[in-house]
């Protein structure tokens, strides 16, 4: 099996084969559905979602973390300073724990072809590797806690539990919030 390299999303086409539409009019999440207020995400329909995307590519801080196969991209791992992130940030039932600055990893997506293939837990560590590169103190995750039992695809981008623990995070809260029906956790990984 070919070696995975994860790299910063500072390629707004690779950014686009993994969270843009086929057809670039759709309004599909591109995953700023976590990052910006809810007045902002939804003032923004089908081109302008791409166009708001190449502006956070283009920043000096990358949205997120792609994974590689070769030359193909097969993932990405959404992560940023939580700050910036206004749905968890400002959220009612994900609490804040300290005032910590961390970063947030919200969000995991492979490519159907390459699932089950370690893809997952190598974006997990090339996240945490990147926030710690940006200066991050520690990184939180909120996936599911589902004690082994199948997550739908459709929710699956939040993480479980398991995944976050292999990658060295603890849970240090419960949350509110639920997500495809399961109690979603708060994990850290300290990183200084």
């Amino acid at each position: 099996m070919q070696q995975l390299t994860i790299r910063p999303a500072d390629s707004f086409t690779d950014v686009a084969t993994m969270l843009g539409p086929r057809n670039p009019q759709s309004s599909v999440c591109w995953c700023l559905s976590w990052r910006l207020s809810s007045a902002e995400n939804r003032s923004l329909a089908g081109t302008d979602r791409a166009d708001k995307v190449r502006e956070l590519v283009a920043r000096d801080h990358a949205p997120g973390v792609l994974a590689y196969r070769d030359s193909e991209v097969v993932g990405w791992a959404g992560i940023a300073p939580r700050t910036e992130l206004h749905p968890i940030e400002h959220s009612r039932r994900i609490p804040h724990l300290d005032d910590l600055p961390v970063w947030s990893l919200w969000c995991i997506r492979v490519r159907p072809g390459f699932r089950k293939q370690g893809v997952s837990d190598a974006l997990i560590t090339g996240a945490v590797d990147y926030a710690k590169s940006m200066g991050a103190p520690g990184v939180e995750s909120y996936p599911v806690d589902n004690d082994g039992e199948r997550v739908d695809l459709t929710m699956a981008f939040v993480g479980t539990r398991v995944m976050f623990e292999r990658a060295g995070f603890r849970k240090v809260a419960d949350t509110q919030s639920v997500s495809g029906g399961f109690p979603r956790v708060i994990m850290r990984r300290m990183l200084s």
